[in-house]
């Protein structure tokens, strides 16, 4: 609540900064409920914009109404009828009195439509009317209710500009209230944007734009206002990305690391298969960056199972063979030990001198092993984030390569250099990321995409498994692939349950599989909770086939790879996101034989159903991705949150990917060209210091 003391400023503050109650039209008690949509000062409120708006600006007397035309007329309830038609349909008909003419609206399907109006009641409806016996009708119009304050039918028409609400705060209030915010704040609103950009660009002032999404005069007024207010939002990002780019660039100075033939040749000889055209796409242009004194920030892209772990193993021999050190730091320990395996089974016959730190080590072996990693005797590390700890001291450190980027925040990106060098610096991912996040949260970096599968990768055959007997033939069949040979993941959403029967836990899973539908099989159990040691040799028997059937929890999610898993059955799917299901999925179907996931799920909510179906359609992660974004929405998209808040405003990346996509070239642009250290855009540089200097590691000084 707030207290007795807070009902009176004490000093006049700078308006944008004025607590919300004190905005002419809030007052304490709906400050209060605009809490709950963290609207705290001015400044919140300004940017509280509206998610669309109702047009009822073509507003017409009855008479001089047309057919097919959008146009809104406004008018009092006289009467309303609700009928049930044959086949069980229904008719809700609302008559408005117009000024001494009749129009009606009907509704079909809709009889909770009926109780939304009462007799009396003022209204507009706005659509495309039609002549039926003699009169006009809209099928199905957009409404709007004048509120009981408004002068008249007239001043409640127009642009109507719809906000999120809470409880207790109407439309018109918050339409009042974000008015009277425009007005407060207006004498102290510095257009950052220097006039001849705006110009340049066909851009509307800033104070115009706000007035333009609050208090449209039109739809081209609104529309132009919240383009400026959303560009201005991923522009003055996009700087700070652009302004951290060159100062990687100008500053971060690295060692260059030449490939000679020679080299290349040896590397690619302890592969069993040659690279594919992504592949040596991707190898290429490590290549060119590492054969720099300007430090490589590269994100390397990749579908699960296209082979990007094969490309960073590729520059990491090529930094130890041009005598310097490497480091490979991964999310978690389990996917650590499968990169550690993969070093230890191509390296199995090298003088490579090569370490694994993790935060588990024995005292006596972490203090070797840091010892021989600070004089450089250990040239390849693979660990956890145990690597940037205090106490990790490289002597030479050429490269560092961060897998899984999105687990990781962006400061932990920078953790291996110093002020004066960096090591170039590889981070990839196997979870393919949307095109909208990869310009906000990797927007510094260069990408390089690996799309194709290699050769024999067979697409995984998914189904959606939703009843019992359907069940019961999915077990079957898995029965059968194991009497041929092969073996099984059952992953589960948790642990363990509520009950000994719940159908989500790992552990009450591997009691019923282990006495029921896979009984007599070979059966284990794997979770995050499992000892380490436990955890390892569970999953040593699983990959040597000691074991049929590994019963886990998403701790298999990325890097493990036991080529003759080619079932997976995830149970209660609909609680899986689509990205973590698309990267479960590619566990399996690694080797030759065909691989089938069934998604056991009896969910009926829409979002679950879309991200069930869209991974039963495709198989394309690049694809998959987009429409996770698309039902997700942008989440945070750099990976930290800054006092619980995202650092956009107002923009979302992927629904405004092409002001986005605008804004970057702008923002590189200014940047590279060095315009954006003139004068001009002193007030701009400012602001995009004061909102992302904390976010992405810049020196205040830009």
């Amino acid at each position: 609540m707030l207290s007795q003391s807070d009902s009176q400023p004490k000093t006049e503050p700078n308006r944008l900064q004025t607590p919300v109650q004190f905005v002419p039209g809030v007052g304490p008690g709906r400050a209060e409920l605009l809490h709950k949509l963290n609207i705290r000062s001015a400044f919140d409120l300004l940017y509280h914009l509206p998610h669309s708006f109702h047009d009822f600006s073509n507003v017409r007397t009855v008479p001089h109404l047309e057919a097919d035309v959008e146009q809104s007329v406004h008018g009092v309830v006289v009467e309303r009828d609700s009928r049930k038609l044959t086949n069980g349909r229904s008719l809700v008909g609302i008559l408005l009195d117009c000024s001494g003419h009749f129009v009606r609206g009907t509704w079909f399907n809709q009889p909770w439509m009926f109780k939304k109006f009462n007799d009396g009641d003022r209204v507009v409806f706005r659509g495309k009317p039609k002549r039926r016996s003699g009169r006009w009708e809209f099928s199905n119009p957009h409404l709007h209710f004048p509120t009981a304050d408004d002068d008249d039918l007239t001043s409640a028409t127009g642009v109507l500009p719809r906000y999120s609400l809470t409880e207790g705060i109407s439309m018109g209030q918050m339409r009042r209230m974000t008015a009277g915010v425009v007005k407060y704040c207006t004498p102290e609103l510095i257009d950052p944007l220097p006039e001849r950009f705006r110009s340049d660009h066909k851009l509307s002032g800033l104070v115009e734009s706000l007035q333009g999404v609050h208090c449209p005069r039109s739809v081209q007024d609104f529309r132009q206002g919240r383009h400026r207010l959303i560009l201005d939002d991923l522009l003055e990002f996009q700087l700070g990305l652009a302004i951290r780019r060159r100062l990687w660039s100008h500053t971060s100075k690295a060692r260059a690391i030449p490939t000679p033939s020679v080299v290349d040749a040896r590397i690619r000889r302890l592969f069993s298969f040659r690279f594919t055209d992504g592949q040596n796409a991707a190898v290429a242009d490590i290549v060119d960056d590492l054969n720099n004194t300007h430090a490589m920030h590269r994100l390397l892209q990749a579908d699960v199972g296209a082979g990007k772990t094969a490309v960073a193993v590729y520059a990491m021999l090529a930094a130890v063979a041009a005598g310097f050190q490497t480091v490979l730091m991964a999310p978690t320990e389990v996917l650590a030990t499968q990169h550690w395996q993969t070093f230890e089974e191509l390296l199995s016959h090298s003088r490579v001198k090569r370490g694994f730190l993790v935060g588990g080590l024995p005292t006596a072996s972490k203090r070797k092993l840091l010892a021989e990693i600070a004089d450089g005797e250990c040239q390849l590390i693979i660990g956890t984030q145990a690597v940037i700890q205090d106490g990790v001291q490289f002597q030479n450190l050429a490269l560092a390569v961060i897998d899984e980027q999105h687990r990781f925040g962006v400061r932990q990106r920078s953790r291996f250099g110093s002020e004066s060098e960096s090591p170039h610096v590889l981070v990839m991912t196997a979870t393919p990321i949307p095109r909208s996040l990869c310009l906000t949260r990797f927007g510094d970096l260069d990408v390089s995409l690996i799309r194709e599968m290699p050769p024999g990768r067979q697409k995984v055959v998914t189904s959606r498994v939703s009843d019992s007997v359907n069940q019961a033939k999915a077990w079957n069949f898995v029965r059968q692939q194991i009497q041929k040979g092969r073996q099984i993941y059952v992953v589960c959403p948790r642990v363990e349950g509520q009950d000994e029967d719940d159908d989500a836990a790992a552990e009450s899973v591997y009691r019923q599989l282990s006495s029921s539908e896979l009984s007599g099989l070979r059966v284990e159990l794997l979770h995050g909770r499992m000892d380490r040691d436990k955890r390892r040799e569970v999953m040593d028997r699983f990959r040597h086939h000691e074991s049929d059937v590994l019963v886990s929890t998403t701790v298999i999610e990325v890097g493990v790879d036991v080529p003759n898993a080619t079932i997976m059955v995830i149970r209660q799917a609909e609680r899986f996101g689509l990205a973590q299901l698309h990267q479960l999925r590619g566990r399996i179907g690694r080797g030759r034989f065909q691989g089938y996931c069934f998604l056991f799920s009896d969910g009926d909510s829409p979002d679950a159903l879309a991200r069930i179906n869209a991974l039963v359609e495709s198989s394309d992660g690049f694809i998959l991705a987009e429409k996770d974004a698309e039902l997700r929405g942008p989440g945070d998209v750099l990976g930290t949150r800054q006092s619980g808040v995202l650092p956009l405003r107002v923009a979302n990346p992927v629904r405004d990917i092409s002001i986005l996509t605008v804004a970057r070239r702008m923002a590189f642009d200014l940047v590279r060209t060095g315009e954006f250290d003139g004068s001009d855009y002193a007030a701009l540089k400012s602001l995009v210091l004061e909102r992302f200097a904390d976010v992405l590691d810049l020196p205040r000084t830009g």
